[in-house]
């Protein structure tokens, strides 16, 4: 579903809920008319790991929906051990595939996944599928397991011939194939094995699950976990399923082996954000690539999760403000795609999450449970995320030690201050000038912005963070990647932007000569996001000083691929970020821009669009018109890509947060474009 369809602009407030219910909405920015209805869902994960499914249900309604999470990540589904003592890790000894389980039964699996779809966020689980179970029993569904090698689903043929633990991690062969913490290893490479993986995942996916969190990845090789993948169906709403993949670094296999198939967890990030917060967030000004992480394009970024937390390798809620401090970063900084992880406390590593004879309680937020979803600031920064997605890193300063401030483009811009003391500073934001809520404290502060400065009294252990919804750039806008002050990088970033209009289902995606473009296989082709739809744009990791070419392509829901008709484009990057203005079909050296203009003053809530007679404006269908910025109210403006040497009709609409469309009034306008560059009309709402 593309929610700019059905929604306008981000609102421009924090809209956002503190810890224990509503914050309340504070007014709205004098320089931008934007909608009520809420902050778009982006591509944060909510990992609720071992919630219950009817608090995975209430938490999507009224929390994640609202501070504008894409997903939610949920525990394993399937019926698992069940000891006297309650582990939380029995729910990874799997005894069957149904999906009865300590959080629930399969119908509320189904409920919650509905609920969560109703609220338009995605439902990924974490499937474990390298094993079966180490411990004989009685499952929580009843299931009664005597032989660890024979269950309801395998057969002891099923396994790996390897049945000792794993003990050298430097061999390859025994990683993959021998038993980890003594775990029945399944037999990947056998076709009857992933055929009963499939089934289960696909079973999944028919009742709506978007992805999976696959459990132990390292231990499945490549290709078996590929070919498992592969024979996945396309979800609910046509897609393929998301994939994110569980590979801890450091020995054989290597993460990039299974780029091919989904994105992998970045534990280096993790490590890397416990080091810095830690030390001198300072030397975050260097972030990058360069600092041993998951390439950006198959980062599944967090600050913590269930593991990380109990070995000491991360953060994690008992390290307080820096922990969230650690979140704030992550979701403004803008690195592969991030999760933010909600668990429980505890003073022994093994516990169970609340439970009643071991089947999970209602989480509540107390009583154990700690909902870093819901923390104001956390919440506050999805919003600001999802807002500056796409915008490179800019003005970076750090006034002293462990205070940083810097924006995202000009859509947002935060200030971190992990001292023990108060700092105040007077910070170039890149923002219009106007005011702004502060998203850390729900909006409860103003930032008033003058000159593009802001003067920011930080508390100790604590940010400012204050964004433009509707900020829109047009020139040098870079990606997420680009660091704050490093330098000679062996690679640049390049954002690509497509003006192009699709049909349910069907995406547009990149290739291009180059591996970080799939190498013209369209397999490996780069998805673009659409959350700007109908312009389609992502942030890539190409070569530094290189002739690239490339051209866009969109796929359908059954897979099916077209191209676009004109010739191969042509990038030649250099050493800094750059980005691309394309237009669908028509080809770069036919390329040219005009800035469209309008004064419209309108009520709350309703944007101004523009449509025309050419597909680069919609070929008329308001639905694929070209939504303006209202940064400079009551002027609304945008560049759009158009064909060279062209004449073209075209007019201004209007769109409430219904979807009302009203058109201005008099006969269409007209324009003409030559064989140069830097067009653009001005004109009035009639």
């Amino acid at each position: 579903m593309r929610w700019i369809r059905s929604r306008a602009l981000p609102l421009a407030t924090a809209g956002l809920l503190a810890l224990g219910g509503a914050a309340a909405l504070p007014a709205p920015a004098a320089h931008a008319a934007v909608s009520d209805t809420g902050i778009p869902n982006g591509d944060v994960i909510a990992n609720l790991w071992e919630w219950n499914w009817k608090s995975v249900a209430a938490e999507c309604v009224n929390v994640l929906d609202p501070a504008g999470y894409g997903a939610v990540q949920v525990a394993p589904p399937a019926e698992s051990l069940k000891q006297t003592n309650y582990y939380w890790w029995d729910v990874y000894q799997p005894y069957a595939y149904n999906l009865n389980s300590r959080f629930g039964t399969a119908a509320q699996f189904r409920t919650m996944v509905e609920t969560c779809h109703a609220a338009g966020i995605k439902v990924y689980t974490d499937a474990v599928i390298n094993h079966t179970a180490a411990q004989t029993g009685t499952g929580y569904n009843g299931t009664v397991v005597t032989s660890k090698y024979d269950t309801p689903d395998y057969d002891p043929a099923d396994s790996d011939d390897c049945t000792k633990t794993i003990s050298n991690w430097s061999d390859r062969y025994e990683v993959q194939h021998c038993e980890l913490l003594g775990l029945p290893d399944l037999d990947t490479a056998e076709s009857g094995v992933r055929t009963k993986i499939i089934g289960f995942l696909n079973q999944q996916i028919d009742l709506g699950v978007d992805g999976f969190r696959v459990d132990a990845a390292k231990h499945i090789d490549a290709a078996d976990l590929s070919a498992v993948v592969a024979g996945l169906h396309t979800t609910t709403s046509g897609a393929a399923p998301y994939i994110t993949q569980e590979i801890y670094p450091g020995t054989p296999p290597a993460q990039d082996e299974y780029y091919g198939t989904g994105d992998v967890l970045d534990f280096t990030f993790a490590a890397q954000m416990k080091s810095q917060f830690q030390g001198d967030i300072a030397n975050l000004s260097s972030f990058g690539s360069s600092w041993g992480l998951t390439a950006e394009a198959n980062s599944n970024t967090f600050v913590t999760n269930h593991d990380t937390e109990r070995n000491g390798y991360s953060l994690s809620y008992k390290d307080g403000d820096t922990a969230v401090l650690a979140n704030v970063f992550q979701l403004a900084r803008g690195y592969g795609r991030p999760s933010v992880y909600s668990g429980w406390t505890f003073s022994q590593s093994d516990e169970a999450p609340p439970n009643s004879a071991g089947f999970v309680t209602d989480t509540d937020c107390a009583s154990g449970w700690y909902c870093l979803d819901r923390n104001t600031a956390v919440s506050g920064m999805i919003g600001w995320h999802n807002a500056a997605s796409g915008y490179a890193v800019a003005n970076w300063q750090s006034p002293s030690s462990n205070v940083i401030g810097f924006g995202r483009g000009g859509a947002g811009f935060v200030a971190i201050n992990n001292s023990s003391g108060a700092s105040t500073y007077t910070y170039t934001t890149g923002l219009a000038d106007g005011a702004y809520p502060n998203v850390i404290d729900g909006g409860a502060t103003t930032v008033t912005v003058t000159g593009g400065k802001a003067s920011l009294t930080v508390p100790a252990k604590s940010a400012v963070a204050f964004y433009d919804p509707n900020y829109i750039c047009t020139v040098n806008c870079g990606g997420g990647s680009g660091g704050g002050g490093g330098g000679g990088s062996t690679s640049v970033t390049a954002t690509f932007d497509e003006y192009a209009s699709t049909t349910t289902g069907t995406d547009v995606y990149v290739v291009g000569s180059v591996a970080a473009l799939g190498s013209w296989n369209t397999a490996n082709a780069v998805k673009l996001s659409s959350s700007g739809y109908p312009i389609w744009k992502a942030d890539v990791s190409v070569p530094a000083s290189t002739s690239i070419e490339y051209k866009y392509i969109k796929k359908d829901s059954s897979g099916n691929v077209t191209w676009e008709s004109n010739a191969n484009r042509a990038l030649a990057t250099g050493t800094s970020a750059v980005e691309v203005d394309n237009s669908w079909n028509v080809a770069d050296t036919d390329a040219t821009d005009v800035t469209f203009g309008v004064n419209a003053t309108t009520d709350y809530g309703t944007n101004v669009y523009v449509v025309g007679s050419i597909p680069s404006l919609g070929s008329w269908n308001t639905a694929d018109a070209i939504p303006l910025s209202s940064a400079s109210y009551p002027y609304w403006g945008r560049l759009v890509i158009v064909p060279r040497s062209t004449s073209f009709a075209y007019k201004y609409v209007k769109k409430d947060s219904s979807g009302n469309v009203t058109w201005e009034s008099g006969s269409n306008r007209s324009y003409s474009t030559g064989s140069g560059t830097g067009y653009s009309v001005s004109d009035t709402w009639r």
